[in-house]
């Protein structure tokens, strides 16, 4: 972005050079006026654009980082690939197992 040279006090001192046929010197002043209250807002936002502009570029780089840890954990993580779906097959397996057996015993100790 291009640096504005001039500020608020330059536009306020400037001074124009008069001529039989100049312009109404109360005109550029009011005119000059108008300019200075619009660049001090331009200035003002530039200022909070850019301090915001920064802060967000912080906060990119924090989550960045965060990130990537979180993708480094869960990478190291084991058995970050069982589903919920993994969990019941197993459980259900191990119920038959455990009790398949029981129900068998009762079954054949009944006879």
């Amino acid at each position: 972005m291009a640096e504005k040279n001039l500020t608020a006090k330059d536009i306020l001192q400037k001074e124009f050079s008069r001529t039989m046929r100049g312009y109404n010197a109360a005109e550029v002043d009011e005119y000059l006026d108008s300019i200075i209250r619009d660049y001090d807002s331009y200035q003002k936002d530039v200022v909070f654009l850019k301090n915001e502009n920064e802060r967000l570029i912080a906060k990119i780089d924090e989550l960045t980082k965060q990130l990537s840890l979180a993708k480094k954990n869960v990478a190291t993580t084991p058995g970050s690939g069982v589903t919920n779906f993994d969990i019941l097959k197993r459980l259900s397996n191990l119920e038959k197992h455990v009790f398949g057996a029981k129900i068998s015993n009762s079954d054949s100790t009944q006879n």
